[in-house]
């Protein structure tokens, strides 16, 4: 098959592009970015019909900063970044004649239908615009052009030095003499060669599910312990008590609300969500000690 991956630069788009081509696949590559076969900003209005012609499949791999402060009303600018590319990508894959599809989203839509009661998509501009993502992807494409979406944890994983966008924090207090401290709650996690994997299968299956990916559930206090490990600084992580924790995260929107900014993951109602164990079922077992050493070491 001949695929085009949108977002190659990425971590995500440079695993799942050599997963492809070690598969035998013909793979072009796009992003904002040089060392693409094509330069373009999906964020901007462009005919990408002739970008698509031609090939079998296409993978989308875009993301935001769902932590970054931005000015309210924030809901424009995370439907900017994430829904309109992917909306204006499908309507031309499917105008192009393409058969299948595949998308990177997040695991925070699994726990929106797993979890109705919690309000993810009211209390959240980044998991609302995820949901819209992948039900306004799918109505662009129609039903000849089966689109998957990858429902994403937290990735581990390296691609030309390039960490996870929420790693490098965590890889420089890990590397300190810091005292680590985990709350309470905990993460599924997966790899960024699993993801590769899971794509490529999703594209040669010509899939349109909903695929949650993960291979361990980790508490947060096992998370910032293997962590310190990989990164060669082994040392005790202590419990940093829920009441603590929902203070902080409190402050941080008391202090949001002030400067009239809000994040894709509203601090109002984040303690909620990071308190609580996001485990995702079932896990695939593989370890994930080779990930957290390529990650931080």
């Amino acid at each position: 098959m001949r695929i085009l991956v949108a977002g190659a630069s990425g971590l995500l788009g440079t695993h799942i592009t050599r997963t492809l081509r070690e598969r035998g696949h013909e793979v072009t590559t796009l992003a904002r970015r040089s060392n693409a076969d094509h330069s373009v900003d999906l964020h901007q209005p462009t005919d990408l019909r002739p970008l698509l012609a031609g090939h079998d499949g296409v993978v989308v791999a875009l993301r935001t900063e769902e932590q970054r402060p931005l000015p309210k009303p924030i809901y424009p600018a995370f439907r900017h970044d994430l829904v309109d590319p992917v909306v204006r990508l499908m309507t031309a894959a499917r105008q192009e004649g393409l058969t299948r599809a595949v998308l990177m989203g997040s695991y925070y839509t699994y726990f929106d239908r797993l979890h109705p009661e919690w309000q993810l998509s009211d209390r959240h501009m980044y998991v609302r615009c995820r949901a819209e993502q992948a039900r306004e992807g799918r109505d662009a494409a129609g039903p000849g052009l089966p689109l998957a979406v990858l429902e994403l944890p937290f990735v581990l994983g390296r691609a030309n030095g390039r960490l996870p966008n929420w790693a490098g924090p965590l890889q420089t207090w890990a590397k300190s003499r810091s005292p680590l401290l985990a709350p309470p709650g905990g993460t599924a996690v997966t790899s960024a060669t699993v993801v590769a994997e899971t794509a490529a299968d999703a594209l040669e299956k010509a899939s349109n599910e909903n695929i949650p990916v993960a291979d361990e559930n980790v508490t947060w206090h096992e998370m910032f312990t293997r962590m310190a490990a990989a990164a060669g600084h082994p040392r005790r992580v202590r419990r940093l008590p829920a009441a603590v924790a929902r203070a902080a995260l409190r402050s941080g929107a008391v202090l949001q609300a002030a400067t009239r900014k809000e994040t894709g993951v509203s601090l109002d109602f984040a303690a909620d969500l990071f308190l609580t164990d996001l485990f995702v079922e079932p896990v695939s077992g593989r370890s994930m000690t080779p990930a957290f050493a390529e990650t931080f070491h």
